[in-house]
């Protein structure tokens, strides 16, 4: 089965489920939800008319019944009232709310309701026998068969003088409901089929542009591969992508630049071993001279020598691990304010040749961090004393370009042939014998590269002049 059919059956089967059971829940709810505003619309009512009925009631003779007062009248009369009226649009012709009225053993003494239950014993119906307890009563009871066929009642105590005389009853059948639950439930499946069926338009294109961003990371694969057979080929340029498929596309080159980068890595290699090959083989030869009997001159000399070479040898190493941790990062932790004149100065005072530094009047601020800036500038002052005679100045400018600045260093050295200028700052590459190894200006690269920036070098006549960019 094509990836683009997978998905889109996954989408669809993972969409149509949670619409599911969000409209099982949303459609279980509605009836639940109306009965209980009803039911508080009801207690509302139930306390008005039992305040209302009060005064009848408490004056009632005992067995009588309320078939002909004030109270039975306004009720029957709402009762009788015609009613024409659009609620949300659902229309309402009849007045459906039944009023019972007991006394406080639990006679009816009036019911508004067809036949009338005037003169029953109602004190065993939850509703009345809860509130004359002095409880909250309510009960939902079927006239038949169906849902639909349930009335609801809901009772309040019926006070005069501060004790209970009585209880009215109020009634409504959840039929009259009915039609707003159905339209409430019609709306809601309507408007799942609606989002069902534009999450699954949605899944669709989704899995349309999927496919296609995934094809294209499949045809740039291909390419790859043909292009490692056969005689070398111009690379293949990895697709633009957005988001994780095209983070991907990067990577992927990344990985073939590293493939093909094999034969560089292994001149690396072979030149680090230089490099290490040389302190160790003096090491070496001064450890075996230092085994036999020297003139106490002879002996200092040699160990003086294991001492530089050793040291050597550490610089390599610590350079590297550094080198290797500037290189583990795609991005600076943080960011500040750093003058960069400021921090020069600094560095070449623990260097020893403050002095000799010549700095402009104004700032040079950039935004970085200020301990990888200082390995930067550490390791561009450290190249620029090994290269130029002693006493010479160490001269700094800076030039500012809109967002752009543009921070130099100039020595009064030798300077570097033209044809080395485009590998300084490669790792082990040196112009000199046994000065250096190259990697403190590849510090440098990567310190800039972490900043966004861009090391160049210039002929300076006589010296040589480095360039820090900062965009």
């Amino acid at each position: 089965m094509h990836i683009g059919l997978r998905l889109f059956f996954a989408f669809a089967a993972i969409t149509g489920l949670a619409a599911f059971f969000v409209l099982r829940v949303f459609v279980t709810e509605i009836k639940p939800s109306v009965r209980e505003v009803m039911e508080d619309v009801m207690v509302d009512s139930a306390n008005l008319l039992a305040e209302v009925a009060a005064p009848e009631l408490a004056a009632l003779p005992a067995g009588g019944t309320l078939g002909d007062g004030p109270f039975a009248g306004a009720v029957r009369e709402y009762a009788a009232r015609e009613v024409d009226v659009k609620i949300w649009g659902l229309r309402k012709t009849t007045l459906d709310l039944r009023v019972v009225l007991t006394d406080v053993a639990g006679r009816v003494v009036f019911d508004s309701g067809t036949p009338p239950a005037t003169g029953q014993d109602y004190s065993r119906w939850r509703d009345v026998l809860l509130t004359l307890r002095g409880e909250y009563g309510a009960r939902t009871t079927r006239s038949g068969a169906g849902d639909q066929s349930s009335v609801m009642h809901v009772a309040a105590p019926v006070r005069s003088g501060g004790r209970t005389v009585g209880v009215l009853v109020v009634a409504k059948p959840l039929a009259t409901i009915m039609p707003f639950v159905e339209r409430a439930e019609h709306k809601v499946l309507w408007a799942g089929v609606l989002l069902l069926g534009l999450s699954l338009a949605i899944g669709v294109v989704v899995t349309l542009w999927a496919v296609h961003a995934v094809r294209r990371l499949r045809a740039y694969a291909q390419a790859v591969g043909e292009s490692s057979e056969g005689p070398r080929r111009t690379p293949p340029t990895p697709p633009a992508l957005g988001g994780e498929l095209g983070e991907l596309a990067q990577a992927m080159d990344r990985m073939r630049q590293r493939l093909e980068g094999r034969e560089q890595l292994e001149h690396q290699v072979r030149a680090l071993t230089h490099e290490l090959k040389t302190p160790l083989a003096g090491i070496r030869g001064a450890a075996e001279l230092l085994h036999e009997d020297l003139p106490e001159a002879d002996r200092r000399r040699f160990v003086q020598q294991v001492d530089v070479q050793a040291r050597r040898l550490q610089g390599i190493v610590e350079q590297m691990l550094e080198l290797s941790k500037l290189e583990s990062l795609q991005t600076l932790p943080t960011r500040a304010p750093v003058d960069l004149n400021a921090l020069a100065l600094e560095v070449a005072q623990a260097h020893g040749v403050g002095e000799r530094l010549r700095l402009p009047d104004e700032a040079a601020v950039v935004m970085g961090d200020a301990e990888r800036l200082r390995l930067a500038l550490s390791n561009v002052l450290a190249n620029a004393i090994t290269h130029a005679p002693a006493g010479t100045p160490l001269e700094v400018q800076a030039r500012r370009d809109g967002d752009t600045l543009d921070w130099s260093l100039r020595d009064h050295g030798p300077g570097v042939p033209d044809y080395a200028l485009a590998r300084l700052g490669e790792r082990f590459f040196s112009t000199g014998e046994g000065r250096g190894s190259g990697l403190g200006l590849a510090i440098v690269r990567q310190v800039l590269w972490l900043h966004g920036g861009t090391i160049s070098f210039e002929p300076a006549a006589p010296g040589l002049r480095v360039v820090l960019r900062f965009a």
